[in-house]
């Protein structure tokens, strides 16, 4: 982030009042709500054309939506890391999915609970070293998103955990569901038939993909009415007057071009924040935020001081309207081991301008999950390649934008969000290229980060071991 420390002394001091406040018994609680692989322009608040979210519609309407969240990587395990740390994949540790962060990294348990937190997660936890991220276990909500069906949801364990009247001490809790995760067998399909469907720009119109494309649109109601049961055991716990609610997307969903990509439908998630009294109810932001500042801000909103080594900024600030803007750029950082062969990307926006940047244009991108076939992964990825590319050009266009990239890609996002056109040997915007370029040189020095030479299976199962050849830790 790029800002004076003049400004930021100043903003501090504009806050110092109303942290002065939340010291003690005023000190806000906080509850993460996460969902698990929703594409966030797939949700109405961001101009999806199809899901029904009515829960989402009304937490919007009571709190402030930011319509430019991003997260570094858009897989489970590297953007979770990221939000419980503060800290980008490369410095955590997790820079590929089913990995680990460093043994000596530090998360919301250990920031907070220094403060007189308690700190729990329930439903799906997919981090790891348990030192790292020790959280209070809260059941209730399966941990396994993969599970087909999905388990039925207690709220007993979350109630007590959050009840004013069990406890003195103020609570975070994160609680990370699993839909819309595939295999997306939850939910009432019949409410939206293939043939209705309005599929994204991004995606291939064949028969299969709209089954399939009913089936994640009804794991997202589905989740949706989880968001409202936990809104509604917040209410009836006698802790909603004095809690921020967070509500995340996490990254996109398992379709080509979302999940697994530095694609904006990959990096862009949804976050919308409700605290009644200091966050404005039903408005939006276009400040520019990335899951590292989450942790920032909310330990500077009980009242902590900044953490050593964070790479995120609070944005409290935001929350309570004192700012309309945050940072100047959000970063993108995808290694593809183990989900594929070697394929790493790093990206930066502006929050309208996406850079992005393919270290191994050359090779061919595979997703083993999505394009191998197998019980959790759905089929409609056999009938794009299949498709006659003469008599479906729109199939094969599509199919090709997925396994074969350029070595660099630039995206007006604001006018093309489900970035088709590839603005990268613009004249117009060759200032807006190179600004951005220099910005990811930048970010990447600044993290030790040698590019391809991440995404190598040595690498990979050094991490695995908590040996982290990369990154600035060891410098190298």
């Amino acid at each position: 982030m790029k800002r004076s420390k003049s400004v930021l002394f100043a903003l501090c001091l504009g806050l110092l009042g109303f942290v002065g406040t939340l010291v003690g018994d005023e000190r806000p609680n906080f509850l993460i709500i996460m969902a698990d692989d929703c594409t966030y322009n797939d949700l109405p608040i961001y101009g999806g054309q199809n899901a029904k979210t009515p829960n989402l519609d009304a937490l919007a309407k009571r709190g402030l939506t930011f319509n430019q969240a991003y997260l570094a990587t858009a897989m489970c395990q590297p953007c979770r890391a990221e939000l419980f740390t503060g800290q980008y994949p490369l410095r955590n540790g997790c820079s590929w999915n089913h990995s680990a962060s460093r043994p000596t990294t530090k998360s919301l348990p250990h920031f907070l609970r220094r403060l007189g937190y308690r700190v729990g997660i329930a439903g799906k936890v997919h981090v790891k070293p348990a030192a790292a991220f020790p959280f209070d276990p809260v059941g209730g909500f399966d941990p396994n998103c993969v599970r087909q069906p999905t388990r039925t949801h207690d709220l007993g364990p979350v109630r007590d955990y959050i009840s004013a009247d069990k406890h003195e001490t103020p609570f975070c809790l994160t609680i990370a569901l699993v839909e819309p995760h595939v295999p997306w067998v939850m939910g009432d399909a019949s409410q939206y038939p293939p043939k209705k469907i309005r599929l994204p720009k991004n995606i291939a119109d064949t028969p299969e993909t709209r089954k399939h494309y009913a089936d994640y649109l009804a794991e997202i109601t589905y989740m949706d009415e989880q968001v409202g049961e936990i809104l509604t055991c917040l209410e009836d716990s006698g802790n909603a007057e004095n809690t921020l609610v967070l509500f995340t997307s996490e990254q996109g969903s398992q379709f080509p071009g979302c999940k697994w990509t530095n694609w904006n439908t990959g990096v862009h998630t949804a976050l919308i924040a409700s605290w009644r009294g200091h966050v404005a109810s039903g408005e939006r932001t276009n400040a520019l935020v990335q899951y590292a500042d989450i942790a920032p801000t909310l330990i500077e909103l009980a009242g902590g001081e900044p953490v050593a080594d964070c790479d995120g900024q609070s944005f409290a600030n935001v929350l309570l309207g004192q700012s309309k803007n945050h940072r100047d750029f959000v970063y993108g950082a995808h290694n593809n081991l183990p989900e594929g062969p070697r394929y790493p990307i790093r990206s930066v926006t502006d929050g309208r301008y996406h850079y992005i940047r393919n270290l191994l244009p050359d090779e061919i991108y595979i997703e083993r999950h999505l394009m191998g076939g197998g019980r959790l992964n759905n089929p409609y990825w056999a009938t794009w390649v299949g498709a006659n590319p003469v008599q479906r050009p729109d199939v094969y266009e599509l199919t090709r934008r997925y396994i074969r990239r350029p070595a660099e890609e630039l995206y007006d996002t604001a006018n093309d969000p489900f970035e088709m056109k590839n603005l990268i040997d613009s004249s117009e915007l060759s200032t807006t290229r190179d600004t951005l370029r220099a910005e990811l040189d930048s970010w990447m020095k600044s993290l030790g980060d040698p590019g391809a030479a991440v995404d190598t299976v040595d690498a990979l199962q050094a991490a695995r071991r908590g040996e982290h050849l990369h990154g600035p830790e060891t410098g190298k």
